[in-house]
């Protein structure tokens, strides 16, 4: 009884998971093998922001990780999972500049150098808050091998692919306009706006022409931007401006002319059909600025104040100065009308600002030649494999529409650009060093796009560019990335182009998209609702098993999961069974050793029974496994450790246990210490700290499951019959207990119980087994026969093979038990219609595995067998009414 004590009656994760994750890093079981004549699986993990918590996306992306990777480590293959951060540019600054400003300090006021410093000691700080969260969570990386996307190997390959690049003519620097944030005062790529829907207003303004023979009139929504207008363009099929093209406009306000113009990108029938031109404040209004050579104006400073050339206006903020110009076109007479509206706002990703489009001379990435490699790539064997497949589609449609990639950002703490202007020439030097003589040359203060380093993630890892690093050539290509949909643009489609252009490889064979966490209404998690959830004080009360469990069994690939703490209970409540089944199983192994376990020995045929159904089990999570139908093969486990193993086996085990027959117990000692074995497991990748502590007091090899055997399917313990028998015998346990409840009878109070079969086969089968029957009816006399008939009062019940009579006289009502039969014949009558149904389908016939179709053919006569058996005890029954 010693592991009794070892197992308390509850289920409690703090006792279980405490100190268990730095036994294994201890070990050093996270690490490859280091056995080359295993196949490598490798993984790189997304590396997450080094600027606080992990949120519950984190744990979700993680778990999954985890799970693949610990499944393929007991699968024998030489595994390496990546660990790593992100600097997180934007972000990152952001944060330490705030936390600066509560100090009353500025970066300005440190300088450069030490503000850097400053930001190196945030991250020590916050990348050891995410690796406790990490062991946290359990997950099973290689520690030594962690990475962070500003350490020297990777700045290395930075500064090689931006070189490489702008040598190739991919790299480029010229001014246009970019999505400007006041607040961070940076550049932004178009994928780093978020588009809001917000109320404004077309401002309707009259342009007068210089001639005075008339007024043009033109609608904006945003009118400070007029004080930068250069033209006033129309349609040149217009007729109704056509003999205006070449005339001259007053600008009002600014009283400066400005020519009307001829050009197509305007819409004849859109508004007005006259449109304001501001080369330096709207994207479409550069480009024709550059077909007409219109001076670019631009009236806005950095952080989204008006600028000396916005005259009277000049220091005020754009949102104000709106307001100040509506008032001033109003009182000059040039208002005409403003019409309230809602429209799509691109506001900042990082700050919640709203975005100024803004000319700026900035870094690009040319992207139409890498995008058309990418996408060229999808059409060949080494085309990436998206899960579900439907993200392939949105990939390539982005890939399709992709404008060129704005990198350079005006912040401190990132990359800098390997690029230095001459003090004297202004000549332009790119490299991998500064210049022999740097004192004559000064650097570009930009840094480049987080997302440029995280691009070269999979290969910046492994050691490239040095292409015969050992980690680049044995785990690269990756095997799989697990990401969320919301990163498909952000980072998935950029890791696959420059993974293409730099090493001509994939960077990894599969993508696992899985969707977003909502809260239990199915809202988005945020500050502004309230309704985040931390990971860690889940884990908390919960324990990260329970947790896990509820992350990888709660949708399907690409879906989004609803997080409620009801979900948790019953994740605990799980775990809570597969504890006290195992202690059960643990307690009556009688000190059992692994070398005595002995499965060769005669079984009854819940032992057949239970070992087929491992196979089935081990059989369905393998393969749903190999395809990340996680939820799925998690609802497998669930049925079979709680229905198959709980509530049936280890009842049906419990006669010989307690019985005399000692060769019998061994067996059945043996077959619970084997299944209980598989099982843990099993369930290792999901729930990895409670199964190694159960683990550790059944009988086994070897020093942890964290580098044991995955189950594999043993086809000498496939019984079918064995299986098809105990269907039998539980549907007929099951419907006498069924029957028991529809009258208050406990199953205490013996009862004639009678059993008419139809088929000698099951009939037999019963009578072997009976001792089964009259443990879990609990009948006063026990009939198995062909000839028995059925009592005129009697509950009745229909199964495979056989019909059962319960002669409950006194406590039936006939009238009701007619109606409970008929309830019964419409259910075998929808399954015979079901049944049919598929097999009048020539297409599933035809083109359905035999196997299949012959299931459906036998499930159709027994269908038919049951609702004949039905319809004839109602026709019974109704005589007798």
């Amino acid at each position: 009884m010693t592991e009794e004590l070892k197992m308390p009656t509850k289920y409690n994760p703090q006792e279980v998971e405490a100190g268990r994750y730095d036994e294994w890093i201890a070990k050093d079981l996270f690490k490859p093998s280091g056995d080359m004549t295993k196949k490598p699986y490798s993984i790189v993990i997304p590396p997450p922001n080094v600027t606080g918590k992990l949120h519950l996306g984190h744990a979700w992306d993680t778990t999954l990780q985890d799970i693949i990777i610990r499944q393929k480590r007991m699968q024998g293959y030489d595994t390496l999972w990546l660990p790593g951060m992100d600097h997180a540019g934007i972000a990152t600054q952001a944060k330490v500049e705030e936390k600066l400003a509560a100090e009353g300090v500025s970066r300005y006021d440190l300088g450069r150098e030490k503000f850097i410093d400053t930001v190196w000691e945030w991250k020590e700080e916050y990348a050891t808050f995410i690796r406790e969260q990490w062991a946290k969570v359990g997950i099973s990386v290689d520690y030594s091998r962690e990475r962070f996307t500003l350490d020297e190997g990777l700045s290395e390959a930075v500064r090689k692919v931006f070189v490489t690049m702008f040598e190739k003519e991919l790299i480029y620097r010229g001014e246009y306009i970019i999505n400007w944030d006041p607040k961070a005062k940076t550049a932004l790529s178009d994928i780093e706006v978020i588009h809001k829907d917000v109320e404004g207003a077309f401002y309707h303004m009259s342009y007068p022409l210089a001639d005075g023979s008339g007024v043009l009139e033109i609608a904006t929504t945003r009118p400070e931007t007029m004080l930068g207008d250069t033209a006033v363009a129309v349609h040149p099929e217009d007729d109704r401006y056509k003999h205006l093209i070449g005339k001259m406009l007053v600008l009002p306000i600014v009283n400066k002319e400005i020519p009307i113009i001829a050009d197509e990108y305007v819409e004849m029938d859109f508004g007005t059909g006259v449109v304001k031109i501001t080369p330096a404040h709207d994207p479409n209004d550069f480009e024709v600025g550059n077909r007409h050579d219109l001076p670019r104006i631009n009236v806005m400073n950095e952080d989204g104040t008006m600028n000396e050339l916005a005259g009277k206006y000049e220091g005020m903020d754009r949102f104000k100065a709106r307001k100040e110009i509506i008032k001033e076109l109003e009182e000059i007479g040039r208002l005409i009308k403003i019409e309230k509206m809602v429209h799509s706002v691109g506001h900042s990703e990082r700050t919640g600002v709203v975005v100024e489009p803004r000319l700026s001379t900035q870094w690009f990435v040319k992207m139409a030649p890498l995008a058309k490699e990418a996408m060229d790539n999808q059409a060949t064997d080494q085309a990436v494999n998206f899960v579900p497949e439907r993200f392939e589609n949105t990939y390539m449609r982005w890939m399709e529409n992709v404008h060129d990639w704005v990198i350079s950002r005006q912040l401190w703490w990132g990359h800098r650009i390997p690029a230095w202007y001459h003090k004297e020439t202004g000549e332009l030097y790119v490299g991998m060093e500064e210049p022999a003589d740097a004192e004559n040359w000064i650097q570009d203060p930009d840094v480049l796009d987080t997302w440029f380093s995280s691009a070269l993630w999979p290969f910046s890892t492994m050691g490239w560019p040095d292409t015969e690093a050992p980690d680049f050539k044995r785990y690269f290509p990756t095997n799989t990335l697990v990401t969320g949909y919301d990163i498909i643009f952000f980072w998935v489609s950029r890791m696959m182009f420059q993974s293409l252009e730099f090493t001509q490889e994939r960077p990894f064979e599969n993508v696992l998209i899985h969707g977003l966490i909502r809260d239990e209404q199915g809202r988005k998690m945020s500050k502004s609702l309230g309704n985040g959830i931390d990971p860690m004080e889940v884990i908390d009360k919960y324990g990260a098993d329970a947790l896990r469990w509820f992350l990888s069994n709660g949708s399907a690939p690409g879906q989004d999961v609803r997080f409620s703490y009801d979900k948790m209970d019953a994740s605990w409540n799980f775990i809570n069974k597969v504890w006290n089944a195992s202690r059960f199983a643990i307690m009556n192994m009688d000190g059992l050793t692994v070398d005595e376990i002995d499965l060769t020995g005669p079984k009854t045929i819940a032992d057949r029974w239970i070992l087929t159904r491992l196979n089935e089990t081990i059989e369905h999570v393998t393969n749903l496994s190999e395809k990340f139908e996680f939820g799925e093969a998690g609802r497998h486990l669930y049925n079979f450790i709680w229905d198959d193993f709980c509530d049936w086996y280890i009842e049906m085990s419990k006669g010989v246990l307690n019985g005399e027959d000692e060769a019998a117990k061994l067996t059945t000692r043996s077959i619970l210490a084997h299944v209980l074995d598989q099982t843990l497991r099993l369930l290792h990748p999901i729930m990895p700290f409670v199964t190694e502590k159960i683990w550790e007091s059944v009988p086994h090899h070897g020093e942890s499951l964290v580098v044991a055997e995955y189950p594999v399917v043993r086809p000498e313990f496939n019984d079918e019959t064995a299986a098809k028998g105990m269907e039998v015998l539980m549907e007929l346990i099951r419907s006498v207990r069924n029957i028991r409840s529809e009258v208050n009878t406990p199953m205490s109070k013996k009862v004639e119980l009678l059993i008419k079969t139809n088929d000698l086969t099951i009939e037999s089968f019963l009578i072997e087994n009976q001792h089964y029957i009259e443990r879990f009816c609990n009948p006063e006399t026990l009939t198995i026969s062909s000839d028995v008939t059925a009592p005129e009062t009697a509950m009745s019940a229909v199964i495979t093979g056989a019909e059962i009579y319960l002669p409950l006289a006194g406590l039936i009502n006939i009238a009701e038990e007619i109606t409970r039969l008929e309830k019964e014949m419409a259910k075998w009558d929808g399954e015979v219609k079901r049944v049919q149904g598929k097999l009048s389908n020539e297409r599933f016939v035809s083109s359905a595995p035999e196997a299949v179709v012959e299931s459906e053919r036998a499930k159709e006569k027994d269908y038919l067998e049951k609702r004949e058996a039905v319809a004839e005890r109602i026709n019974v029954l109704k005589a007798q009414a």
